[in-house]
């Protein structure tokens, strides 16, 4: 398993590479100056010129490129144009409450998709199988930004005791389950299209499962339906599911743009949005790199799951 990871991780070595190249030319490909932009409207084109030179935008790319990578390294991803902020003091406080939001969506979206996908394979062809999956299709047609307004609507209006309002969440910060009243929303908005997939792919792979033979021989055998459904059925199905959950992360952290700006929360997705909107190229570039670094440690993550569900797995 040790020799697996450390292989995973030189294997990352190069898509991160190529992350950080697509991240640097981003931009050059977007229309504008970034000189032009913090120098401000008025400023002359010499003034312009001068902070061009001094920025190290005349260089040709390739020393660009290679003198964007020193500072990453150093972690200096440079300063915002707007505020003159270094970027990493700006992003990481947004990260973290992102990397919440995504990981409890996440964890919602297993746990509800597993049951569920059980559920209805082990139902098939019933009544209780045909309704969780109409359950499931509309989780997965609805859009998020709707269910959230709906649940503002519904539950934060409503002034239940249990739920704060999420008028004002410009406080919003990552303290576990201390701040549950303020996540149980947003985190449910995001976490139900994911269970709905979860679900749906949880019950195709049962069902190709169960009708194995491994599987009426254990029946045969007088095995108790409950460990043959979870100890032998289950854990076979898994590898498809943990596919998808892997995909779903990065799906939640494109998500939770749409969570965050629909309940006000200040996590990274809003503050990308803000930077594109704004222009600030550094942050923007920041933002994005972390949000594509966050996916391909994700990616990792799923391959060694895969080995630990099944060590019989190989993957190249």
């Amino acid at each position: 398993m040790f020799t697996f990871i450390i292989r995973r991780l030189l294997q990352t070595i190069p898509v991160l590479l190529g992350v950080t190249v697509l991240v640097f030319l981003l931009m050059h490909l977007i229309p504008g100056n970034p000189a032009q932009i913090m120098a401000g409207e008025s400023a002359s084109p010499e003034q312009v010129a001068a902070l061009e030179e001094r920025l190290g935008l005349n260089d040709p790319l390739p020393v660009q490129y290679f003198t964007y990578i020193s500072n990453l390294v150093q972690l200096d991803m440079g300063d915002s144009i707007r505020n003159s902020r270094p970027v990493v003091d700006l992003i990481m406080p947004r990260v973290a409450v992102t990397i919440e939001l995504t990981v409890y969506s996440t964890i919602l979206s297993i746990f509800m998709g597993l049951i569920v996908g059980i559920i209805a394979a082990t139902k098939r062809g019933t009544l209780v199988d045909s309704s969780l999956m109409v359950v499931a299709l509309f989780g997965l047609s609805m859009p998020n930004f709707w269910l959230g307004l709906l649940l503002i609507q519904w539950f934060a209006l409503g002034n239940l005791p249990w739920i704060g309002s999420f008028l004002d969440t410009a406080w919003f910060v990552p303290s576990g389950w201390g701040n549950f009243d303020q996540i149980v929303l947003p985190v449910f908005m995001l976490g139900v299209g994911g269970a709905a997939i979860i679900a749906r792919m949880t019950r195709s792979s049962m069902l190709d499962v169960i009708g194995s033979d491994y599987i009426r021989t254990a029946r045969a055998k007088g095995v108790k339906e409950r460990y043959v459904i979870y100890q032998h059925a289950l854990k076979n199905a898994l590898i498809p599911v943990i596919t998808v959950t892997g995909l779903q992360f990065g799906t939640l952290l494109g998500g939770a743009v749409l969570a965050e700006s629909v309940f006000a929360i200040n996590g990274m997705g809003r503050l990308i949005l803000d930077a594109i909107l704004q222009r600030d190229f550094p942050v923007m570039q920041g933002g994005i790199l972390v949000a594509s670094l966050l996916f391909v440690l994700v990616n990792l993550l799923v391959d060694i799951a895969y080995r630990l569900v099944n060590k019989r797995v190989e993957t190249n």
